[in-house]
């Protein structure tokens, strides 16, 4: 059977697309920075994480939130293979 749809590589995010992560909500209860800021991290190249984060912590919002297991986003990318320009964005914006 033939896909429907071809799977897009490289797409360029708009300043919009970005922002628009910022409403995002959890629907289990978690911490809603630290949901916020992951769901960026899983969905973004490294150069639109860095201009997602400088927007979330002109809202000053925390960084350093805790998932339910109490790790912060930095301690999770911290865990991966190519997370380390993550985790440098993450680091100059006071993640600790």
């Amino acid at each position: 059977m033939k896909k429907d749809k071809q799977k897009v590589i490289d797409d360029v995010w708009t300043e919009d697309h970005i922002r628009s992560f910022l409403d995002f909500r959890p629907h289990d209860g978690s911490n809603e920075d630290f949901h916020i800021l992951q769901k960026a991290y899983q969905s973004m190249r490294a150069d639109d994480f860095e201009l997602f984060v400088s927007m979330f912590t002109g809202q000053e919002r925390d960084v350093n939130a805790t998932g339910r297991d109490g790790r912060t986003v930095l301690a999770i990318v911290g865990e991966h293979r190519k997370g380390t320009p993550y985790a440098e964005i993450l680091k100059a914006a006071g993640a600790a």
